[in-house]
């Protein structure tokens, strides 16, 4: 069967998460987004853990049920060590495919640090001894860097990782066969770097709210279980796994350089007349995405590797409705509008993915309809995310947006 999954969330345990990141709502979210498995995430967590096991029912085939919703049992490590005198911080997501298996990791790595402290717990633990220990537990789980680009926090993370895979995992390397892409990447980044061909390249919303479920996803056409899943992500089956569902990676909040506290934005090539230094204050920029994807990269931009899974990039719904809108994506009018028009057409995904032109013109408001078509065609202005904030992302030009500011206005 052909189904989205969304691999990378956080649950109300996590730092700067929503309260509503519980199993009722995650669930509600992936009925209204379209999508048919869930991660459970920070199944570290004791608390977490709990619920999960209380809510989700046990389907015998490696995933979980609550209302419909398949679930995934997953976690994310945050790993702060030394190695070779450098401080490395290695973001990890662990899938498990039984609480059996949960709760032997989880009584491993309460050896290595305080698991209670957050649902994303930091441990001072070298990455490839975590997966290690995983994979001594049980040779069916996945380790899958997390996020592999970002600059703080991942394996190629320009101010905390490693520019090989093999230098981070050592002996584990040859069970790590996935990687996550992170919002501020997409595929045709990472095709750019020849040893990353052997790795299915998946893409995931890392949600803190339930809103933003699915912001990134994966589109499979496969049996629905735990170990099809793994097998199509190991062998990286283009008949089974369709393609990813991306963020236009400008909008990613490390896409670009810079330097937040001076609001001063560079790309790479700028960065590089700089000497990587900030032109307002002096100190060194934050080196974001696509500056480190350049200096990894050993082939061309629109370089396509023959076994590479495809991709679409998308704009949430929600931020579509409140630009045609031209209204802030928090406003009231836009939630309203947005759950209407979703309900009419089933979900999200039918209206971004399935829908033909013909039936976005006549279901939804023209405005918003030329929105959508115009995404999916990638006709849209982005002034790139850098050093924490998210990139800006514009459909209508601003001609157009004066002329539906004052069409707003003749309204009162």
């Amino acid at each position: 069967m052909e189904f989205i999954a969304d691999f990378h969330i956080h649950s109300k345990y996590s730092r700067a998460t929503s309260r509503d990141m519980d199993v009722q709502h995650i669930a509600e979210w992936a009925k209204i987004k379209g999508i048919h498995l869930m991660a459970t995430g920070d199944f570290t967590h004791h608390l977490w853990l709990e619920e999960l096991k209380n809510n989700l029912e046990d389907t015998g085939n490696g995933l979980f049920k609550y209302r419909g919703i398949n679930f995934i049992l997953s976690a994310e490590i945050s790993s702060i060590y030394s190695k070779k005198n450098k401080t490395y911080r290695i973001h990890n997501l662990i899938y498990s495919p039984s609480f059996k298996t949960t709760d032997k990791i989880n009584a491993a790595l309460s050896n290595c640090g305080n698991l209670a402290s957050d649902g994303r717990p930091i441990l001072g633990l070298d990455a490839a001894e975590l997966a290690r220990i995983v994979f001594d537990i049980d040779e069916n789980c996945m380790v899958i860097p997390a996020h592999a680009w970002t600059p703080w926090f991942s394996v190629f993370g320009s101010m905390s990782g490693f520019n090989r895979i093999e230098d981070c995992f050592e002996d584990q390397t040859p069970k790590i066969f996935a990687l996550e892409t992170g919002l501020s990447s997409d595929p045709a980044m990472n095709w750019r770097v020849s040893a990353l061909d052997k790795f299915s390249l998946i893409s995931n919303s890392d949600s803190h709210s339930p809103a933003k479920i699915g912001r990134e996803a994966n589109i499979f056409n496969c049996d629905l279980n735990y170990s099809t899943i793994r097998e199509v992500l190991k062998t990286k089956d283009k008949k089974r796994f369709l393609s990813t569902i991306e963020f236009f990676p400008e909008e990613g909040k490390y896409h670009f350089d810079g330097h937040r506290l001076c609001n001063t934005r560079l790309s790479p090539e700028e960065t590089k007349k700089l000497q990587g230094k900030c032109p307002e204050c002096g100190k060194p920029v934050t080196v974001g995405v696509m500056n480190r994807v350049d200096v990894l990269a050993d082939r061309p931009q629109g370089y396509m590797p023959s076994n590479a899974v495809p991709y679409k990039n998308m704009v949430p719904f929600d931020e579509i409705v409140a630009e045609a809108k031209g209204v802030a994506k928090t406003a009231v009018s836009v939630e309203r509008e947005y759950r209407s028009l979703v309900a009419k057409f089933g979900t999200e995904f039918d209206i971004l993915l399935r829908a033909s032109e013909e039936e976005l013109l006549k279901g939804l408001p023209a405005r918003i309809a030329e929105g959508v078509l115009r995404v999916r065609k990638g006709k849209v202005k982005i002034d790139p995310g850098f050093d924490g904030e998210y990139g800006k992302i514009s459909i209508f030009g601003d001609e157009e947006k004066a002329t539906q500011g004052e069409k707003q206005l003749s309204l009162f």
